[in-house]
């Protein structure tokens, strides 16, 4: 019997005739090869990920039929003429005999799911995955090629790290690929890394983090340094599940984990939004298709406070909610790649009638298991850096974006203090007002404070009928001012926080009416209408160019407080790009 997995260098390949009977290695189940080889390598006792080779990963991934190899040279070198045991070149040529390929890498151009791209996909059997000079520039050649035919960039890792009988040379290589993916960020084409077992040292720390998007196979292990080094270097074992893919989404390094079986779909779709294949631009909405009141008079008086209750009833739609009904599909993207992953914010990639676009909202819930997960929609830094990343993808992408705020203000707590909440909140309303693409915002609920205008810094502010949006809770207001919380009614209604009031401020353009019995009794009616009101707004500023979308956003906001007349406060450069 052969193993589903072993250790560096011992990588079994495809079952044969020789492993008729295969013994995975984590639950020690016996399978029938025949069997793993048709469920892609997968246990189907425990669901164990067995390695792949590059080609059988190319099976899985690729459209039948659509692979195309590149006509890429690099040639191997012994830059050090290295001996160990054996020569450097001798291995070489081992590894070559025993796998059948060039490198332990082998680059490709094909379609997933339709979209065309180039692939670079590693092959741990040949020795370890390991970057060595060849391997750094097929990868980087592929990068390149990714850069002349402006097409995305697929890259799966499988790897122990540098080769280190190529020592520097390998070394260097680091940066080197690093460069390259920097070249398709200026550019603005996707890059996506597909992350699997085992993927170590000098790969982890170059390209397999710096895709647009990181992917993972479930438990699949990543990291910088591997648990036998640092057994040997600090006499630290790991704890159980460290490392692994599980434990990285968590802690906000990676995107999603994905099924192997669904890894063609969900990337392909994922570089369909990223390259806006069959995009369809918002068209413009016809008079009475859609309805928003932007007259304060139409709009009846009520009590303020009476507003701030129905803003924060649990049974309204949350921002999960409003998503699944209003776009057409969605891919939630995970972490702030900095060590965190706030639940209290949401967001990621889909489609609104056919337009690509980011989304990003607070999240609360609705049962109290819910809510104390997601800290009831207060953001920590993690998911003010996450939202930042996002906006960031929005930008590199082309994708206008749309948050939904809901929050009753970013979490006050000693640690959200000790990671620099301030900071995080300060850098996206930096980032926002220069965001080159269209940013439309929604106060659906309760939008309360700097935690919601970190996410609010947009092109146009709508609100919900029955929603509030205010610099601190009435409560804290009364609390302060009149050292009395109960005198929340009272601050409310001095605050102005109802979404009539707003509208009279010209703190929102547009106020979106809600079903009979507000958004909390018929969901698909308000989702129905919000969806209306953000494709009718994204329409509207589809046909403006960066720098004047750029300029009156930052003429939006200029204009509060100031006592010049709106038109006075910025210049706004014409479509042609004059002053």
């Amino acid at each position: 019997m052969s193993e589903m997995t072993a250790g560096p260098g011992e990588l079994p390949g495809p079952a044969g005739p020789e492993a008729s009977w295969v013994s995975c290695k984590r639950c020690q189940a016996v399978v029938y090869g025949k069997r793993l080889a048709r469920s892609n390598g997968i246990c189907p006792q425990c669901g164990h990920c067995r390695p792949l080779g590059a080609w059988d990963r190319l099976a899985l991934l690729a459209d039948p039929g659509s692979v195309e190899p590149l006509d890429l040279a690099a040639d191997a070198a012994d830059p050090l003429r290295f001996v160990d045991d054996k020569p450097y070149p001798q291995r070489i040529a081992e590894a070559r005999q025993s796998t059948g390929l060039v490198e332990a890498v082998v680059c490709c151009r094909l379609r997933m799911a339709g979209t065309p791209a180039i692939a670079a996909v590693m092959d741990f059997r040949f020795m370890g995955g390991s970057l060595s000079g060849a391997v750094g520039e097929l990868i980087t050649c592929a990068a390149e090629t990714a850069l002349a035919q402006r097409l995305p960039l697929l890259l799966v890792t499988a790897s122990g790290g540098v080769r280190m009988q190529e020592g520097v040379i390998g070394l260097m290589q680091m940066a080197k690929t690093a460069q390259a993916l920097h070249q398709l960020d200026e550019a603005g084409l996707p890059t996506v890394c597909l992350v699997t077992d085992p993927t170590y040292g000098g790969v982890a720390a170059s390209f397999a983090m710096l895709g647009d998007v990181v992917v993972a196979e479930p438990g699949a292990r990543l990291g910088f340094a591997g648990p036998r080094v640092i057994a040997q270097t600090i006499k630290q074992e790991l704890p159980a599940g460290f490392q692994t893919a599980e434990f990285l989404l968590d802690r906000g390094f990676l995107d999603l984990i994905c099924p192997r079986p669904a890894l063609r779909h969900r990337i392909g779709r994922l570089l369909a939004i990223g390259t806006r294949r069959d995009a369809v631009p918002p068209a413009p909405v016809e008079g009475g298709a859609y309805t928003v009141v932007r007259d304060p008079g139409l709009l009846p008086e009520r009590r303020a406070w009476e507003a701030v209750r129905r803003a924060r009833n649990v049974a309204r739609p949350t921002t999960s909610d409003y998503l699944s009904m209003i776009l057409d599909d969605f891919e939630e993207l995970h972490g702030d790649r900095a060590g965190g992953d706030c639940p209290a914010i949401i967001g990621g990639v889909g489609r609104l009638g056919g337009t690509p676009l980011v989304v990003i909202g607070h999240e609360k819930g609705h049962t109290t298991r819910e809510l104390d997960r997601r800290n009831y929609g207060m953001p920590g830094p993690a998911g003010y850096r996450k939202a930042a990343r996002l906006l960031r993808l929005a930008a590199k992408w082309g994708l206008p974006v749309l948050t939904l705020v809901d929050t009753p203000g970013a979490y006050p707590g000693v640690d959200a203090e000790e990671q620099g909440q301030a900071t995080a909140i300060a850098e996206n309303l930096r980032l926002m007002g220069s965001l080159p693409v269209p940013v439309v915002t929604v106060i659906t609920g309760e939008g309360c404070s700097g935690g919601a205008l970190g996410i609010a810094v947009a092109d146009r502010v709508l609100i919900m009928e029955n929603a509030v949006y205010t610099v601190i809770s009435p409560e804290g207001c009364a609390a302060i001012l009149w050292r009395d919380a109960a005198a929340a009614p009272t601050a409310a209604q001095a605050l102005r926080v109802d979404a009539r009031s707003l509208l009279e401020l010209g703190v929102v353009e547009a106020v979106i009416p809600e079903p009979p019995g507000g958004a909390e009794a018929d969901h698909a009616a308000a989702a129905a209408a919000l969806r209306a009101a953000v494709h009718a707004e994204l329409a509207d500023l589809a046909g403006l160019d960066q720098s004047r979308l750029v300029a009156q956003r930052r003429a939006r906001f200029r204009r509060f407080g100031s006592s010049r007349r709106p038109d006075e406060a910025v210049l706004i450069p014409t479509e042609g790009g004059s002053w």
